[in-house]
């Protein structure tokens, strides 16, 4: 097995970047997630309620600037907000999970009201500030702003079946659906189909990582990456009927990364395409319906 694709998306929710190898820390790949939009309430804004966001093309700068390109190719630098030097603070929330974060510049706002909605620009200037779930992580498991964990995992094989999947059940109206729906940081190739609901701990090149819990799957997964437009009710339907793992359609596989022996700060390792992948530990069983 070997490592096939890597994903960062430097904004929840917004369109990806694809890079040959991304740096792992404690919370997920570098520059993954450290931003997000808020509403007026604190709570994260996602392509669940506004698709539009997925046609924002983020982009980090070596300095940290981020930029963001709207579709009518208006662009916009927004240097990352820190409450220590000063900027507004915010108090955010992703899932029922409250945090603080920093607000970016007036200016930031006014692009994103003008081309999404009344949204905060916030950028989480702390990234130990935010647990994760107790339930599957341990105490000093921390996570950026993705929705539950560092990392998610996705096959090309688990991908191939589900398309088999689909085309069975509507062999006439089925689009072949790509990865990017599922919006994964790392993808997997050289698999047996739904082999990674087996894995507890793997290693991908030199970093090794828990794997934790499905990924239970939303209406995300229905919207064309590229267009926006929301396309029928695949893969959910499909999923809910041949791949549910604790009572919820489930693709792919959610990763916490280990910190190795001797290693003390936040750069736990590189990934690289074509790296290989080992399954360190086995045996994991996640029952349709309950725990």
């Amino acid at each position: 097995m070997q490592l096939t694709g890597l994903h960062v998306y430097p904004v929840k929710s917004m369109y990806r970047l694809s890079p040959d190898t991304a740096a792992v820390q404690p919370w997920g790949l570098a520059g993954d997630r450290r931003w997000m939009l808020a509403d007026v309430t604190g709570r994260f804004v996602s392509q669940r309620e506004n698709p539009a966001l997925g046609q924002i093309r983020a982009g980090l700068l070596p300095d940290g600037v981020l930029t963001l390109t709207a579709p009518d190719g208006s662009r916009i630098e927004v240097p990352a907000p820190a409450v220590t030097a000063g900027d507004p603070r915010a108090d955010v929330e992703v899932w029922g999970t409250r945090f603080r974060a920093a607000e970016a510049a007036k200016e930031a706002h006014q692009w994103i009201a003008e081309h999404l909605g009344d949204y905060r620009l916030v950028h989480l200037d702390d990234p130990h500030a935010r647990p994760v779930d107790p339930e599957y992580g341990e105490p000093d498991d921390i996570v950026s702003m993705a929705d539950g964990f560092p990392l998610l995992l996705t096959t090309t094989a688990s991908l191939d079946r589900l398309n088999e999947l689909i085309t069975a059940e509507d062999p006439d109206g089925h689009e072949t659906l790509p990865m990017e729906r599922f919006r994964p940081n790392v993808v997997v190739g050289g698999a047996e189909p739904w082999a990674e609901d087996t894995w507890r701990r793997i290693r991908i090149g030199s970093v090794t990582f828990k794997v934790v819990k499905p990924c239970g799957r939303c209406v995300v997964t229905t919207i064309d990456q590229e267009s926006g437009e929301r396309r029928g009710k695949e893969p959910l339907r499909t999923l809910a009927r041949h791949h549910r793992l604790l009572r919820k359609a489930a693709f792919g596989q959610n990763l916490i990364p280990e910190r190795p022996a001797g290693v003390e700060g936040d750069a736990l390792g590189t990934l690289r395409l074509g790296d290989e992948v080992e399954v360190l530990e086995g045996g994991a069983h996640w029952p349709a319906d309950g725990h």
